[in-house]
């Protein structure tokens, strides 16, 4: 379960990153993606644990509202599965068709970048 909600955050950080403040930006880098302790990052700031974890609270929330609006995640998801299916219906249907295919397979590519 904390791994599954660490990958979303970290994916709608990727998302989300240039609409957050620089502060929110360092220590959600450092604790989703560095793996940096509360204490570490407040030694880092000179702040308190209390803080950092207030700050992380609101800047997690401020993702999933950002998200809850705009849909860049899920839609993203929706437009990896779907290419991903016509990948996969292209390869059975025709396996011979060589653009087709190469096409297909530039899809999900563009999706995965």
């Amino acid at each position: 379960m904390e791994l599954e909600k660490n990958t979303r955050l970290n994916a709608l950080f990727d998302f989300y990153q240039p609409l957050l403040t620089s502060k929110q930006n360092d220590y959600l880098q450092l604790y989703y993606a560095d793996d940096y302790s509360l204490g570490e990052i407040a030694e880092e700031f000179e702040v308190s644990r209390q803080a950092v974890y207030d700050n992380l609270k609101r800047s997690t929330q401020l993702l999933e509202d950002y998200e809850a609006k705009l849909h860049l995640f899920a839609d993203y998801l929706q437009r990896q599965s779907v290419a991903a299916q016509l990948n996969d219906y292209i390869q059975e249907k025709y396996p011979n068709d060589a653009e087709l295919t190469r096409l297909a397979e530039r899809l999900v590519t563009l999706e995965e970048e």
